[in-house]
């Protein structure tokens, strides 16, 4: 009976590494990010190929607390192309998020006592295991908005004047 070294099963596997399927870049503009939490995803069937070939979008999403559980509405995952069709799921279909207990009468109480929403961030695998990175946050006014915009550009410009300065060497 042939035995295979380490390194032979090592070969074998697949590496799918720690990378980041879909961000919402948007939600840094539209809200306050106060706090964020690491959330497991309960997927079904070819949802996790689905996620793998980044065929998922999150801008649209938030969280829920339904029940004393944490759920994500309006995340969109298209169906897997390859999936047969007794297995095609729903696309929209409320997903729960796992997190401790701990995490969770945290984040209750935190929504309960403050006015604050729970807006999705980024959605990417962590050792073969799909996570969200899930953010309390502030929604921001129009005017709230501009100033943010003012300030980053303010902010901008005197790194650059700083770095002609130093370049330069006035």
């Amino acid at each position: 009976m042939a035995r295979h070294s380490s390194k032979a099963r090592d070969k074998d596997k697949v590496d799918y590494g720690d990378r980041v399927v879909a961000s919402n870049r948007r939600a840094r503009h539209n809200f306050d990010i106060l706090d964020t939490y690491e959330c497991g995803i309960m997927l079904r069937g070819s949802e996790v190929k689905s996620l793998r070939e980044a065929n998922v979008t999150i801008a649209d999403a938030f969280g829920v607390i339904r029940n004393d559980e944490l759920w994500l509405l309006g995340l969109y995952i298209s169906p897997y192309k390859s999936a047969g069709t007794h297995t095609k799921l729903e696309s929209e279909r409320p997903r729960k998020l796992l997190v401790h207990r701990q995490e969770l009468d945290r984040i209750v109480h935190r929504l309960d006592t403050e006015r604050l929403t729970l807006v999705p961030m980024s959605l990417y695998f962590v050792n073969g295991k799909a996570k969200l990175e899930l953010a309390m946050a502030r929604g921001r006014k129009a005017v709230d908005r501009r100033q943010a915009i003012a300030k980053r550009d303010a902010e901008r410009e005197t790194q650059r004047a700083l770095r002609r300065r130093t370049k330069y060497g006035d």
